[in-house]
Formats: structure tokens, sequence, C-alpha cells
């Protein structure tokens, strides 16, 4: 599995707020376009983001499902993304005193993506996950949320 790895300053609750928010699936994962849908006990085991890839006119369909759900420290997924195949992502949330730890380790399980070398997947992946990593940071530090709307003042101005 390629491991990348972030600290961000804020809550594990604020990162796993945003990580089960799977109306803001497209906004922090790289390469995800659009939501279509998302089951309403997402992120219960076997619920899934129905989302689609790739850049418009060429969009594919496909879907995440959640395999595994620790509030606020865990979270596993298996993304679909025909025609590359398919991939297991973890992400875990460690504090690290008033900051999280968010480490992500990520792999392919199936098609095509599965017959890359391993050194070469891993260095894609990185770099992807980087970003992602990134994305997901502003709307956790930020308060960002779809159900919430604008988040609320933290301090009187």
């Amino acid at each position: 599995m390629t491991e990348t790895s972030r600290l961000f300053n804020c809550t594990p609750q604020a990162v796993f707020d945003v990580l089960t928010d799977g109306w803001t699936y497209a906004t922090w994962v790289v390469g995800a376009a659009r939501i279509r849908d998302v089951d309403a006990d997402f992120p219960a085991v076997g619920s899934q983001i129905h989302h689609s890839v790739g850049s418009w006119p060429l969009l594919i369909s496909d879907r995440t499902e959640s395999e595994r759900c620790e509030p606020p420290r865990l979270l596993q997924l298996k993304v679909a993304a025909w025609p590359a195949g398919a991939g297991r992502v973890l992400i875990t949330c460690e504090p690290e005193g008033e900051q999280t730890r968010v480490t992500m380790y990520e792999t392919s399980i199936s098609g095509p993506a599965k017959l890359i070398p391993k050194p070469l997947e891993a260095l894609a992946l990185r770099l992807r996950n980087k970003e992602t990593l990134q994305r997901l940071a502003y709307l956790a530090e930020s308060g960002a949320r779809s159900k919430n709307g604008p988040r609320e003042p933290t301090r009187a101005d």
C-alpha cells in the first residue's frame, strides 16, 4: 500500500466530518468529477457514494463503498474507477497535540491498474494523494460542510 500523510490544523472529528459527508467527496478527491447520489446511511459498512470520474464529455459513472468505519479515527473505502479498476483506500486520523495526522493508504485491487509496476503506482498515488490531502485539509480546517452550509464564526470579530 502507498502511504501519504499530512498534518492538519484541526481535530480528528473535523476531518471525519468531511470524510463522512459524501456530498463533499468530489471536492477533495482528485479525479472525482461530480456526485450523483449518496446512500442515506453513508458511511455505514456497505453504503455507497455514487460519483462520476473524468471530464465532460467523457464522464464515467462509478461508486465508492464504505468497508470499515471507526469514527473519528478510521475510514476504509473500496473505490471503483473503471476502466482503470478498483482500489482500496484506508484513511486514518490520529491526534498530535492540537493537530491531526491524516494518513492515506491506497492500493489497486483489481483491473488494469493492478498491472502497473508497484514503484510507478506508488509515485502516481503519492502525487495524487498529496493533492487530495491538501484539498481535504482546506475543507476540514475551514469547517466547510455540504449539509450544514456555511460554518458559524468561531470567535467574535
